[in-house]
This record gives structure tokens, C-alpha cells and sequence, in this order.
């Protein structure tokens, strides 16, 4: 049968204290409700329907995709309301999953689970046993079958104490559905339609409730302040922690990394603290992460070393080379095999040959450097006129000198030799030796400042 998918995301999030709709609150630089849509996909769901309320506009803006249907809730009457909303969209014959914005952790093996349970008359939970329950709607079962939900408020002494919760996610049968929903009531103390009642509607008409329970709390868990939004991202960072390490990662402090985005592994991966994974970043086997460094769409060569404080963007890196500590690699730039780069070394648009390196102090813009090439300190490549920027190539085994400045477009040639402290604004040939300095004279008797 077909899997359609509702989630909830008309909340406002006013203890949020923010103009931004709550479910676009992010997680690991990421929406929220973002997180839902991604498990309803990889549920293969026909249909995913948005339920909008505050900041429509803002959220269609932000999620985006062909597969979303964005539905309306202009009045706040409950969940229940929320979710009838998408009713004349729903199918007689394919099953519907509820979701909400503000529940980013619930994971998708959870939600496969609560599909496999699922009655063929009736529906499925996801119901969540708490240590502590206080302020949660329980689970009423009679003889071990779920007869309905009763909230806090009206709950009895001995109800009181049931610690199994409902997560208001479930699964049902489109037809089923939409009657529960348009059979609903809003006489009570909020004057909104519950969602909630259609579970004693489902028990009176005879039919079965099946549930299901995540592994843990936190899958379960929204975020109503920034308070409860920390704890979730904390929690998502150590769920990513644990996967790594399960990978082959050994991560010095797993309360301090965080990935946003998607990572590839190899084995023997060391990672210090407070590193940053953006976008998508592989490690392959025996790479070395240094204490706080960002790294953003990039890969990482085998038993290559990422020293402290680097920052790579968009970059390739080869095996066995070396960065750091404090360099800044930059997109579309190349590190091949047994490369280097130290300290204070920036790098954008540059391919670096095999076994090249530069120690320090150090620009390579729209560069290409061949092979076994030195870079002396303090060197730059001064690819922007204020208009246009243009290209410099260093070839194989070429030397440059320290603090030069290499004026593009410029062409240095194979096995070269650029003096210390040049200008170099001409191509330099095959094996030459090009000095471009400034005469020096030494003043006799020369008196130093002194202070007035």
C-alpha cells in the first residue's frame, strides 16, 4: 500500500522568542522540519504534505522540493484541525503517517517499525515509555490493548502513573482517517479538535491499535525554546559521534564535534576536539584531524595530516600530505600525493604537484605548482590586477625564494630559481636564475630616531 505523509509545522514557536517559523529552527545548520522531510523520503512516501500556519512564505522559501505539497492551516484549532487540513488530499486506499516540524530526531528505522506494525483494520503509535512522564498524555491499554489517551489534566491517580506516553506520531488508513477527522469534536477546555480522539474513535469501531517505541527519549522529543533546541543538536551531534566511532573513528572527545552534513570514513580516522564537518567531507583510512579545524565539502587522502586550526573548503587533498597548523585551503584547490603546506598558508583555485610545499607565511592563488617544487616564506602570487585575475604556473623542481612576489600572469619554468625578495613580473626560463631586487646601499653614520 502507498505511504502518504503528513507533518505538522503551522506552529508559531512564540517561546522560540523569534520572527523565524519554530520548525525552521535548525539542527546541524539545518530546518528542523527539514530533518522530518528527509525520513518521510527515505520512507519512499508518495506524498509529503506541509502544514503551514505562521511565516508561509518564509518556510516554502526555505524548503523546497517537488515532492511537497504545502497545505494551509490558516486557523489554530489543534492537531487535529492541522492534520484535516490535508484531508482532500488523501487517498481512500493508501496508509497516512503524521509527523511533527519540531521532532527532527525520530529516526527512520523507528518509523519503519510503526509501519510493520500497523494493523490491516486499525492503526499504529508510536507511544514512548518516560522516567518521567509529568505533563504527557498516557497510554491507556485494557488487557494489554490500547483503548485511548488520556491527558494530564484529566487523568486519575492510577492513570497518573502510567508511564507510557503518546508522541502523537501514528499511522492509519486514509478512508479511516478522514472520517475520524471530520467526526471530531472541539467541546473541550482549549475549544480545539484533538487529534488525539481519533484513537478511541479507532478502539469503538472495534478496530485494532498496534504501537511501536523508538530506542531512545530524545527521538521522540520537540524543541519549544532554544533551551530544548541545544539539547537536540547535542543530542544529533553524539548520535553522529557514536556512528563514526562504529565506522573506524576514534574522536578524542565525542561531546565536541560537529557534523553538518554527511560524512565518509575510512578506518584508523583520528579526530581531536571542536572540529567542524560541513556539506559532504570524506576521510579516507588513516587521516590525522588536528584540535579545531572546519572542514567543508572536501576530501581527505589516506594517512593524510589536517594539523590544528586549518580550514578546508571545497578542496581536494591527496594522500600522505600534511596541513597546518593554521592554513586555509579554499575551493577548487588541489593538494596531490606527499604535498605540504604549513603555517599561514592560503591557497584558492591552486593545484599543488606532488611533493611540493610551502612552510609558511604563504598566498597561491589561480596557481598551478608541479611537482617537488619549493615555496619559500612570505611568498605571493598576485593574481588580481583590481579587475581581472590571472594565472601563474611554478613547473617541476622549480625554487622560490622567500618573500617574492610572483606578478600574474606569470610563468616559471622547470628547475628555476627565483632569488629572495623578488618582484617577478616576466617569465622566467628553463633552469634560470631570476633576481629582482632594488639596489642596496649602506649609509654610514646613520643616526637612529630618538624620541622628542
Amino acid at each position: 500500500m502507498s505511504l502518504s505523509v503528513v507533518i505538522l509545522a503551522a506552529g508559531k514557536g512564540t517561546r522560540m522568542r523569534s520572527s523565524l517559523p519554530k520548525v525552521l529552527h535548525p539542527i546541524a545548520d539545518k530546518p528542523m522540519v527539514s530533518h522530518v522531510i528527509d525520513a518521510a523520503r527515505h520512507l519512499n512516501a508518495e506524498n509529503i504534505y506541509v502544514v503551514y500556519g505562521f511565516g508561509g512564505d518564509v518556510l516554502k522559501a526555505v524548503v523546497t522540493g517537488d515532492d511537497l505539497t504545502f497545505v494551509e492551516q490558516k486557523e489554530q484549532l489543534g492537531t487535529g484541525h492541522a492534520v484535516d487540513m490535508a484531508s482532500p488530499y488523501l487517498k481512500d486506499d493508501e496508509n497516512v503517517l503524521v509527523l511533527y516540524g519540531d521532532v527532527p530526531l525520530t529516526k527512520v528505522s523507528t518509523l519503519e517499525s510503526l509501519i510493520e506494525v500497523k494493523p490491516d483494520q486499525g492503526m499504529s503509535l508510536l507511544t514512548v515509555h518516560l522516567s518521567n512522564p509529568t505533563g504527557y498524555g498516557r497510554i491507556v491499554r485494557e488487557n494489554q490493548t490500547v483503548v485511548g489517551i488520556v491527558e494530564q489534566k484529566d487523568a486519575n491517580e492510577e492513570q497518573l502513573k502510567i508511564n507510557e506516553c503518546n508522541t502523537g506520531i501514528l499511522l492509519a488508513n486514509g478512508k479511516d482517517l478522514k472520517r475520524w477527522l471530520g467526526n471530531l469534536s472541539n467541546e473541550n477546555a482549549q475549544g480545539e479538535y484533538y487529534l488525539t480522539d481519533i484513537i478511541a474513535a479507532c478502539h469503538h469501531e472495534g478496530k485494532e491499535i498496534t504501537t511501536a517505541h523508538p530506542e531512545t527519549e530524545i527521538e521522540v522529543e520537540g524543541a519549544n525554546n532554544r533551551v530544548q533546541l541545544a539539547a537536540l543538536e547535542r543530542a544529533f551531534q553524539l548520535r553522529n559521534a557514536e556512528a563514526l566511532m562504529i565506522a573506524g573513528a576514534s574522536l578524542r572527545d565525542p561531546n565536541r564535534i560537529d557534523i553538518r552534513g554527511k560524512m565518509m570514513i575510512g578506518q584508523e580516522v583520528q579526530i581531536d576536539i571542536n572540529c567542524i564537518f560541513e556539506g559532504e567531507v570524506v576521510l579516507a583510512h588513516g587521516v590525522t584531524i588536528g584540535a579545531n579545524c572546519i572542514l567543508k565539502d572536501c576530501s581527505i587522502g589516506e594517512n593524510t595530516v589536517i594539523k590544528p586550526n586549518t580550514i578546508i573548503e571545497g578542496a581536494v587533498i591527496g594522500d600522505n600530505c600534511s596541513a597546518g597548523p593554521f592554513a586555509r585551503i579554499r575551493p577548487d584547490s588541489v593538494m596531490n600525493e606527499n604535498s605540504h603546506i604549513g603555517n599561514f598558508v592560503e591557497m584558492k583555485k591552486t593545484t599543488l604537484g606532488s611533493g611540493s610545499k610551502s612552510g609558511h607565511l604563504t598566498y597561491l592563488g589561480n596557481t598551478t605548482v608541479g611537482n617537488n617544487v619549493n615555496i619559500g616564506a612570505g611568498t605571493i602570487t598576485c593574481n588580481y590586477d583590481g579587475v581581472n585575475k590571472s594565472h601563474t604556473t611554478i613547473d617541476d623542481n622549480a625554487f622560490i625564494g622567500s618573500n617574492s612576489s610572483l606578478v600574474a600572469p606569470v610563468f616559471i619554468g622547470s628547475g628555476a630559481t627565483v632569488g629572495a625578495g623578488s618582484v617577478i613580473a616576466k617569465d622566467v626560463e628553463v633552469d634560470e636564475l631570476a633576481v629582482a631586487r632594488g639596489k642596496q646601499r649602506n649609509i654610514a653614520g646613520w643616526k637612529k630616531p630618538t624620541k622628542k
